[in-house]
């Protein structure tokens, strides 16, 4: 199967082996920088994927030096033209009742749709992962990551509580998250394999082959199989109060965009943007972690 052109200019959707698709933000230039349209062919994609009773197994991957930079803050945050795929409305009225309703369509609704599919997902990921780069690969199932990648949730400098899917605690359990979010430094994919975060470390050159490896095992697998066993651990998660955490730290969120309206006019401190440019230089320390 060739890319498919319905989901360009940002994501591609192409066959990587038989019952394997590869999914991959396409986006390069901006660092694979998440925009509106960007998340809706994404959705798209993954959609193909699910009701597409050949593909088994799902890869996310990126182009480019980074897999993705977060949000990118120069666009206009609005589902726009496209079709909204949640039951959220009023986009754009006034105050927090309209940007609440933005974020819980284009980031918080997505991402919890995504972990709801019921097939194999695999995040297979390089280079950078920073703020909302990790609503990407925090729904998938399996994450395998490069030797040279870092993860970081760095937008408390814009006085919020942290990325809209809030899914920290469960992802590096509760001190490591607060470190990541206090101080937004990265923590490398060495330390995120040893935290339970990623599956598997592998060097950047061998990190496509591996990937595809896992999936197309997982491929042979019967698909009721692999979708019980799926399901069955999503709701032993959701037995601890996933849904319901994700919610309550949606709502904090929404009360520090508040707050940073009343006190500068924006959504988010505006020194903010300086300190993410910053901390987003930042290489994870070298060697054991915890030192």
């Amino acid at each position: 199967m060739t890319p498919n052109e319905q989901f360009q200019p940002s994501v591609r959707y192409e066959e990587a082996a038989p019952g394997v698709v590869r999914i991959v933000l396409d986006r390069a230039d901006r660092a694979n920088a998440q925009d509106p349209a960007m998340l809706y062919e994404l959705n798209a994609a993954f959609d193909r994927g699910a009701q597409d009773d050949d593909v088994r197994v799902m890869i996310l991957s990126a182009e480019g030096r980074h897999f993705s930079s977060g949000h990118d803050l120069a666009t206009e945050w609005t589902p726009g033209d496209h079709t909204p795929v949640g039951c959220w409305a009023g986009f754009d009225l006034a105050g927090a009742e309209g940007y609440m309703a933005v974020e819980e369509e284009l980031f918080l609704g997505l991402c919890w749709r995504w972990r709801n599919i019921p097939k194999p997902m695999i995040a297979q990921v390089h280079g950078k992962v920073i703020g909302g780069g990790l609503m990407l690969i925090w729904p998938c199932d399996l994450i395998i990551a490069s030797d040279d990648a870092s993860f970081s949730d760095p937008v408390a400098a814009f006085g919020v509580n942290g990325i809209e899917y809030f899914a920290h605690a469960w992802e590096l359990g509760a001190r490591k998250a607060k470190e990541l979010l206090f101080t937004g430094h990265p923590i490398s994919a060495d330390e995120a394999y040893r935290l339970g975060m990623v599956n598997h470390v592998v060097e950047r050159e061998q990190l496509e082959e591996f990937t595809l490896e896992m999936a197309t095992t997982i491929a042979e697998r019967p698909t009721i199989g692999m979708k019980l066993a799926k399901q069955a651990v999503n709701q032993s998660i959701d037995a601890q109060g996933l849904w319901t955490a994700l919610q309550a730290a949606f709502s904090l969120h929404h009360l520090g965009h508040s707050h940073n309206q009343q006190v500068f006019g924006l959504p988010g401190d505006p020194s903010g943007a300086e300190a993410v440019r910053r901390l987003s230089k930042m290489r994870p320390p070298e060697g054991p972690p915890g030192g």
